[in-house]
């Protein structure tokens, strides 16, 4: 199944999820978002290093205190399967000037991560969504935000 058709919630697996982190740099969470994607063997341990070389590029700050960092087209290989991380800084985190409180980390195979974020984007663009996400302090409440991404609530 692509990318596109699989709902959120099922990409992100509760080993993947932290709720209570805090990060030194922008460079340390990002590690944090690629460790859990490691933890469900989603992707190789250069995809991570990938995550920060696209941020060192490009960054994936996309407001409401989120980011969405990701690999590099180059890093495609070392990506297993199509799968969501998602770190939260309580405490937030400096990404380049901005207050992350949360990191969403990507892998995709093929142009997946494309559909993933403007699916994840649709979510965020709702400003009470993305506080309800900031604030999440359990597995469920994520979920049920994730679930509910394509209604109007």
């Amino acid at each position: 199944m692509a990318a596109e058709s699989i709902p959120l919630a099922e990409l992100l697996a509760e080993a993947s999820i932290n709720l209570d982190a805090s990060a030194t740099s922008r460079d340390d969470a990002i590690r944090q978002a690629g460790a859990g994607l490691l933890a469900v063997g989603a992707i190789d341990e250069s995809y991570v290093n990938a995550m920060i070389d696209r941020e060192n590029s490009v960054s994936t700050f996309v407001g409401e205190g989120v980011a969405i960092p990701h690999g590099t087209l180059a890093s495609k290989d070392s990506v297993r399967s199509d799968a969501l991380s998602l770190v939260r800084f309580p405490e937030g985190v400096d990404w380049d000037g901005n207050d992350v409180r949360l990191a969403f980390g990507i892998a995709a195979k093929g142009n997946g991560h494309i559909a993933l974020l403007s699916k994840l984007a649709t979510v965020l663009m709702h400003p009470e969504k993305a506080a309800a996400l900031r604030a999440a302090t359990t597995t469920e409440q994520v979920y049920v935000l994730l679930e509910s991404e394509n209604m109007d609530d």
